[in-house]
């Protein structure tokens, strides 16, 4: 098994939405931020680029931590695969 890159910082999990590029993956987490005036939470996603080295596919429920940048897009590493989709 390859060794993973070391990690620190903030971890979130999400789906991915694209792996179409080798090494790197578009993964998607949502949050519930708290709207004042309506006085309801409303639904909000962030997308950020991983470099991928389990090789998670679409669909796939994964964890990413922050690390080092590795590219100009990737500052997170994929660093388990949670939940296989398809």
């Amino acid at each position: 098994m390859e060794k993973l890159i070391s990690t620190r910082g903030r971890k979130f999990t999400g789906v991915v939405v694209s792996a179409k590029t080798p090494k790197m993956v578009i993964v998607r987490w949502q949050r519930l931020v708290f709207n004042k005036k309506y006085e309801r939470y409303e639904k909000r996603w962030s997308k950020v680029a991983a470099h991928n080295e389990l090789n998670a596919k679409e669909g796939d429920v994964v964890e990413i931590s922050e690390t080092r940048p590795i590219s100009k897009m990737k500052r997170f590493v994929v660093t388990k695969i949670i939940k296989r989709g398809g």
